[in-house]
């Protein structure tokens, strides 16, 4: 057997069981990579790597409604660190932002005393990352600062509101779903509340989709639902309130924006997903259900990559990809004319299995990680989560024909970079290395033969099951004792309503065994060892009242479980209670109007069945006095005697040969009846009161002396024993206190109803007692005969106690009401524990559970080693200064990675970049996340034009290098830090798309003048020409159709349009001089005169689609500037603008100047290694300062090979930091890098 170390200390924890109807949505995925989950009023925090509960937070006095961790999206160091802050609401209107390690609440938020609807942390960062914004219903959105508590601003609303989305592009968008429609925000900030009410939209229900009602039976065949759907769809979003049959029931479940790409949205009802474009507010996308598919219960859009993780009422999860209009390019579209009008489709590509839904058993909600989003969560009623992975599976020509997808193809990169020959690398990383992007029409498809076909699968890789429902009977098994001390495991036995008997270790928290035991509900277990106990269980009565009581002997390791009363049982009244004696050798069968049986445990043979006139028995205990002491000196004697006897044939008394003729019989006798039997009591009370001795040894019985009944009590309703002090529970709350050997007793009437049950602590003079009530429990002191705690339903807990025991000598656990078990400390306030105080079975990755500047040094370490040749993931195998406590976290976070992701990361063949990505990646390091993914694009695509030696002018590269590979541009969830080619490409897609769709003239106008903008003059005249006769915008419309196609380029013409496109703009009609302006090809005046009037993203917009890569650059270096501004103070959007223009030098002195030191010294080193920045004079100021904070920043963290490689090479300054490094070492060091050297090692990186 493996050897480990008994934990005698016990850690607090609560074992927790089925959710609360109201815990519904009260889960969370953070980017921190753990999920946080509502159960009742306590919060677990789940590791879904290990499926581990690793935190119960408990503060809540009502039932938790919605939890959200807060964002990563911003620059970690010293100041703001790596840390697990959580909120949570719950159904009293209080909000709690958490620190989760150590379990304590920064603060505690009240405005309203309703539930929270909905709550959400604000994603962008540069300002503060403290901002959460909550819906206090019924109609009130507020602002909080979650670090302080403090109160921003409030505002309200007409309708009330159910939920709300933030844009992922644009922090000041933000939606509404109130009961009767979706109210648009778009002047959201943190300093002020929302000026207007917003923009309100109505929804009319799509009843009239086929989902809802049967087709009309007519003679041509009906379309099909999809289709159908869609038409109905149509006119779903006016502005207009709709008439009152038109919105009978508003049964939108859901709205969210999709992060895959800007200005969508869906909105989810149970048997459709609509994908609205919000620029032309209409349907541009329906994945509806068959009429006898399974209904929706919500939905997850995903980032990475354009696709829905979708959760349906039988708890089934599909993964549903957006499919490619490229593909509708060849012959499929002539197949079916309908469907060449292309829409955005959604097409199912994996499925997981279904659960069994029952009345208590539902799936609730499912989370994804956000960070890699492949692996989903579902929650189920029952307090079970199911961990799925999704799985992608290579291989050629294994996707099935006849289902009519075209195949997934996995991406030929990885980490943001093509893949080297023999490196290694992890497929299923993340959704984005999985499958490869979604192609746009008019793009071309790489050759497939260097392409993967995928197929994806889910993967159950983990279950957390919780208790059952309650009433639950709970016993702990023998405590802890010298003897023991070698194999003692603190299992907790939980008796529960249907019949199983679950054994959970109480070192790990962990299910050790379910035994299902009984066929009806458990009421009562004893332990008669460490590894086996008795448990009763007793059917509902027939009509004479009498029962199927079942009493089962179970061991534990074999799992055998056999019926301790033979044939008994059947139509009997029930038992009541079963009680073992202290030395386990005996055991009393308490019945309702039946008299008490009594059995020997080692034989299982019934010793006595009590008479007929046998006094009913209310309360029973065994005494702990017994005389095994002196009946073990006897044998003792006894088997010198024999040994002697064998030696000698001397005489022998008469006594002793008696005794040594019994030990021989016995010795002969079967191995359990080898023990000697030892003398022991018990005492009970009958229905008067008074209170009996009864003394059994072997097989004898005996009566002992009665003590006639105290007249203070009531009917005793239970018994505790231990040394020399007996106590007395009545029905009346009163505790009778004997001290046996001064002969005293003292009552004491504690006033709090029916005692129930009354317990003694473990350990040798531990006179501490827990004592049962209705409403709650307390610990009194024998000794002191003084209460030491209390606690008491609807006082301070809000679970009414079920069942309690001790679990060690200072640690009480009670099973209660509310289906969870909570192990607490003897003051019996439920409260968090600290998570390093845990013993987990698994250890688990997080760096967010180290201490602040061990989590930064772990991240150093990852990201760079250039003082060997080889990566180590020994941090013992550097020169580390720091307490080897420190240290041995570090490691056990380092020992915890996958065994692949420790080749990887070992691995020489990974660049700079990927490492840098992959640890973002690690460490779900927003931020940084999006910054290595743009940096390592954009460098990769810089260096690659400059290998190839086109034009040097920045703009030039990108135009040569858009047409160069057509498939390695960025996602275009990055939505303006695209290539402006793919970008175009895109734009066209979408107003193609939204021509097909349109339905009225509002749609059609809006068509057309994006197709101006665009550039596509000749069908935007056709959609111009389509305005009829009656519309009072004919004339206009017509007009401008004729402008549009006599434009000229002759020179007057061009200054007078130009002109009255100015004073259009001079007078407010800003969109309608910008279009004058692109048709006259003067787009870069327009922009300017966008970015003048504030509307700095439609000027990147157009800048994107219709200028030349040199203006387009101007306007969008402007925008840069403007992000920087104190005002908008959006650094790190203006970082990855001008990333995405090649300014590399640029974001090198923004990374500096605001002190993302590690960041700035990788990202240089980066660019000197691709080439696309020099070290010249100009630039070595930078480079060397750069250098030398990170190589002082690396100092302050411990890693002083790493600050002496970086101090090296920062000029005179780093020869400098070198000396102070190197001081105490007798001058010389090690590490003599010179410079060539310098740029060996890190070459060779």
């Amino acid at each position: 057997m493996i050897p480990y170390t008994v934990n005698i200390k016990l850690a607090a924890r609560t074992l927790t069981g089925t959710l609360n109807l109201q815990n519904k949505t009260a889960v969370d995925w953070g980017w921190q990579g753990l999920i946080a989950q509502g159960c009742h009023s306590s919060i677990l925090i789940i590791d879904p790597k290990t499926s581990q509960t690793i935190q119960v937070l408990e503060r809540h006095k009502a039932n938790v409604v919605k939890v959200k961790w807060s964002r990563e999206n911003y620059y970690h160091n010293l100041s703001s660190p790596y840390c697990l802050r959580l909120a949570s609401g719950d159904a009293s209107g209080k909000i709690i932002v958490w620190d989760v390690v150590s379990g304590t609440a920064h603060c505690e938020i009240q405005e309203h005393s309703k539930p929270i609807q909905d709550l959400e942390w604000l994603w962008n960062q540069d300002v503060s990352r403290d901002l959460l914004l909550a819906v206090h219903p019924p109609n009130y959105i507020v602002l909080w600062n979650g670090d302080t508590g403090t109160k921003l601003w409030k505002k309200s609303y007409a309708e009330n509101i159910l939920s709300f989305s933030f844009d992922p592009f644009d922090p000041s968008n933000m939606a509404l779903l109130t009961s009767e429609g979706i109210v648009f925000i778009t002047d959201f900030s943190h300093s002020k509340p929302p000026g207007s009410a917003g923009k309100k939209v109505y929804i009319a229900s799509p009843h009239a989709s086929p989902a809802h009602t049967k087709p009309a039976p007519t003679a041509a065949p009906p379309p099909t639902g999809a289709k159908k759907a869609l038409n109905k769809v149509k006119v779903l979003i006016t502005n207009e309130k709709p008439t009152a049959e038109a919105v009978t029931l508003n049964d939108c479940l859901q709205l969210s924006y999709l992060p895959s790409k800007r200005n969508h949205m869906l909105l989810l009802y149970p048997r459709e997903i609509l994908i609205l474009d919000l620029e032309l507010s209409q349907t541009v996308g329906v994945v509806a259900i068959e009429r006898s598919g399974v209904p929706f219960i919500q939905v997850i859009p995903c980032a990475q990559r354009d696709a829905l993780y979708c959760l349906h009422e039988n708890g089934c999860i599909t993964l549903r990809v957006c499919r490619s209009t490229a593909a509708l390019e060849d012959g499929s579209a002539a197949t079916d004319p309908e469907q060449s009008a292309q829409e955005l489709v959604y097409d199912l590509r994996s499925q997981c299995d279904a659960i069994r839904v029952t009345k208590t058993v539902r799936p609730y909600r499912m989370v994804i990680c956000p960070v890699n989003e492949n692996s989903a969560a579902l929650m189920v009623s029952d307090g079970r989560v199911m961990l799925w992975e999704l799985k992608a599976l290579t291989g050629r020509a294994t996707a099935n024909p006849s289902s009519g997808l075209s195949p997934l193809y996995s991406p030929v990169s990885f980490c943001g970079a093509p893949l080297a020959p023999n490196q290694k690398h992890i497929q299923n990383l993340s959704l984005n290395s999985m499958i490869g992007q979604t192609l746009i029409a008019g793009e071309a498809p790489l050759p497939s033969s260097n392409q993967q076909e995928v197929q994806l699968k889910f993967l159950l890789t983990g279950l957390l099951s919780g208790l059952p429902l309650p009433p639950f009977a709970i016993r702990m098994c023998p405590p802890l004792t010298t003897k023991n001390i070698n194999h003692y495991q603190p299992m907790l036995a939980v008796g529960t309503s249907n019949g199983s008997v679950l054994v959970y270790n109480l070192t790990s928290g962990l299910l050790h065994k379910e035994l299902s035991v009984h066929s009806c509900e458990v009421r009562g277990i004893e332990w008669v060892s460490l590894t086996s106990f008795l448990s009763f269980a007793t059917s509902s009565p027939n009509n004479m009242g009498l029962v199927r009581n079942e009493l089962q002997h179970v061991d534990m390791p074999t799992g055998r479980s056999f019926a301790f009363r033979g044939e008994r049982g059947n139509d009997e009244p029930p038992i009541e209670m079963i009680k073992v004696s202290h030395l386990k050798q005996y055991l009393v069968v308490v019945f309702r109007d039946k008299p008490l049986e009594l059995w020997d445990i080692r034989t299982g043979t019934l010793l006595r069945e009590m008479a007929k006139n046998f006094p009913t028995v209310t309360a029973l205990e065994w005494s702990p006095s017994h005389n095994l002491k002196s009946l073990k000196k006897k044998q003792m004697a006894a088997r010198e005697a024999m040994a002697r006897q064998t030696v000698s044939d001397a005489e022998q008394n008469s006594v002793e040969s008696s005794v040594i003729s019994l030990l021989q019989d016995a010795e002969s006798k079967s191995e359990t009846t080898q023990a000697i039997s030892a003398r022991e009591h018990f005492v009970f009370t009958d229905t008067d009161g008074q209170v009996y001795h009864i003394t059994v040894e072997g097989n004898t019985v005996k009566d002992g002396a009665r003590i006639p009944p105290d007249g203070s009590m009531g009917s005793i309703a239970c018994i505790a024993w231990k040394g020399d002090t007996l106590v007395l529970g009545d029905v009346d709350g009163n505790l009778n206190f004997w001290d046996l050997k001064a002969r005293l007793s003292r009552g004491i009437p504690t006033h709090r109803g029916w005692v129930k049950k009354i317990r003694f602590a473990p350990g040798k003079g531990n006179q501490k007692l827990l004592v049962m009530y209705t409403d709650g429990a307390e610990v009194w002191d024998t000794k002191e005969v003084q209460m030491v705690s209390s606690m008491r339903i609807g006082r301070n807990v809000n679970y009414r106690v079920l069942d309690i025991d001790w679990c060690t000598s200072d640690k009480v656990v009670l099973a209660s009401d509310d289906g969870c078990i909570r192990v607490l400390e003897m003051a019996m306030k439920s409260a968090s524990y600290r998570m390093d105080e845990q013993d987990l079975t698994d250890s688990v990755w997080c760096p967010y559970l180290l201490l602040p500047r061990a989590a930064l040094t772990l991240k150093a370490f990852l990201l760079l080693q250039p003082w060997s040749g080889t990566f180590t993931m020994d941090i013992t195998q550097v020169d580390y200064s720091e307490k080897d406590e420190i240290k041995g976290l570090i490691q056990e976070q380092l020992n915890s990675l996958s065994n692949d992701m420790k080749c990887v990361l070992q691995d020489p063949e990974l660049s700079l970049l990927q490492r840098c990505l992959l640890v973002s990646r690690l460490f779900g390091d927003e931020s940084d996340l999006h910054f290595w993914t743009v940096a390592s694009h954009y460098l990769q695509s810089f260096a690659q034009a400059r290998q190839l030696s086109v034009a040097t002018v920045e703009g030039e590269i990108q135009s040569e290098l858009a047409q160069q590979s057509p498939q390695n541009h960025l996602d275009i969830c990055h939505d303006m830090l695209c290539e402006s080619s793919y970008f175009q490409k895109f734009q066209l897609d979408r107003v193609h798309l939204q021509e097909v769709k349109r339905t009225s003239y509002e749609h059609t106008k809006k068509c057309a003048d994006q197709l101006l903008l665009l550039g596509q003059t000749d069908r935007a005249v056709q959609l111009l020409l389509e305005t009829s006769a009656d519309n009072p915008s004919y004339y206009c419309d017509s007009l401008k159709a004729c402008l549009v196609t006599t434009i000229t380029s002759s020179g007057p013409s061009q200054s007078t349009i130009k002109l009255v496109a100015t004073n259009m703009i001079a007078n407010g009609k800003l969109a309608e001089g910008v279009q004058l302006l692109c048709l006259i090809d003067k787009a870069a005046d327009a922009c300017r005169y966008l970015q003048t009037y504030g509307e700095w993203n439609r000027a990147a917009w157009l800048a994107k689609v219709r200028l030349n890569p040199a203006e387009s650059s101007d306007v969008l270096k402007r925008w840069a500037e403007h992000l920087c501004s104190p005002q908008v103070n959006q650094k790190s959007k203006a970082i990855l603008v001008l990333l995405s223009l090649g300014c590399f030098y640029k974001v090198g002195e923004m990374l500096h100047s605001t002190r993302h030191f590690d960041s700035a010294a990788l990202f240089i080193e980066a660019c000197l290694k691709y080439g696309v920045m020099e070290a010249n004079d100009s630039s070595n100021k930078l480079i060397e300062t750069a250098f030398l904070d990170y190589a002082r920043l690396l100092r302050s963290l411990g890693l002083r090979e790493g600050a002496a490689l970086w101090a090296s090479r920062a000029g005179t300054a780093g020869e400098q930091l070198l000396e102070e490094l190197f001081k105490g070492e007798g001058g010389g060091h090690e590490v003599a890098i010179d410079n060539d050297e310098a740029k060996v090692t890190t070459d060779s990186l």
